[in-house]
């Protein structure tokens, strides 16, 4: 009896101890495997994103701790933009809010590729925040001169608009509004809110990021691309036929921008 309990007992040990080296051999692949995943992060193509952006960002004492890498699709064709307009016309732009709803079979606009490929460090040494593949080298906006109060409303559009984008998000939302008032003579940032339905939120205040951002493109005249950007929408609020038949430009955490055609 004490022999056939014996061999039982020896039995079960040998199971366990099967198993235990199964369990080691297990949690030793899937230790390399993160290992190797982590490894591979490291050498994702880099972002679209300026490299100074930091620097950039940091003269009013923001400090980035991430960036959002910009997906651009396809490579969209080069287009001609004509000078800078100061006579005014009435808004029929559509806009996030007023967006035409279509059921979620839209596709993404895509564009036509660039007959040379666009130089990033071309744009980033021009100060451009994000490089995109269809830079419009005649795109100029001329500086515009915001009064305190209008300042203060653009401030907290922003935030309302895409207070989630941070620094660049915030300054794509700026970009649009001085291309208003350069390409579509519009006079007030109010003026803009009407004509061109903008719906963001402007009684919930702003933050430091917004602020900076309505300062580098109005302040120091800079911009966020390298093109004149009319509308934006977000895909996962609202389907939109109208915005996907424009003139696409880039997208931003989840927020797409495009030009019209044309003038």
């Amino acid at each position: 009896m004490r022999n056939f309990l014996d061999k039982k007992i020896n039995k079960v040990l040998s199971v366990v101890l099967v198993l235990i080296s199964v369990l080691v051999v297990i949690q030793t692949v899937f230790a390399s495997g993160t290992l190797k995943a982590g490894e591979n992060e490291k050498t994702a193509p880099a972002s679209n994103i300026n490299p100074r952006i930091d620097e950039i960002a940091s003269k009013e004492g923001i400090v980035l701790t991430t960036t959002v890498p910009v997906t651009t699709i396809e490579k969209p064709t080069q287009t001609t933009t004509k000078a800078p307009s100061t006579k005014a016309t009435k808004a029929t732009k559509p806009s996030t809010a007023k967006a035409t709803t279509q059921a979620a079979t839209i596709p993404f606009a895509t564009a036509i590729p660039p007959q040379t490929p666009a130089d990033y460090n071309a744009q980033w040494n021009a100060g451009y925040l994000v490089a995109i593949d269809n830079p419009d080298p005649t795109y100029e906006c001329g500086q515009v001169i915001l009064s305190d109060g209008d300042r203060d409303l653009l401030e907290r559009l922003c935030m309302g608009e895409f207070g989630s984008g941070g620094f660049v998000g915030a300054a794509l939302i700026a970009q649009a509004v001085k291309d208003a008032m350069c390409f579509d003579g519009y006079t007030s940032v109010q003026s803009i809110i009407d004509g061109c339905h903008y719906t963001g939120r402007t009684d919930i205040g702003t933050n430091e990021a917004c602020k900076q951002a309505v300062r580098y493109i109005f302040d120091e005249n800079h911009d966020a691309v390298q093109h004149r950007i009319m509308y934006m929408y977000n895909p996962y609020i609202v389907q939109s036929a109208f915005h996907e038949s424009q003139n696409y430009i880039l997208t931003y955490q989840d927020v797409r921008f495009f030009d019209r055609w044309g003038y």
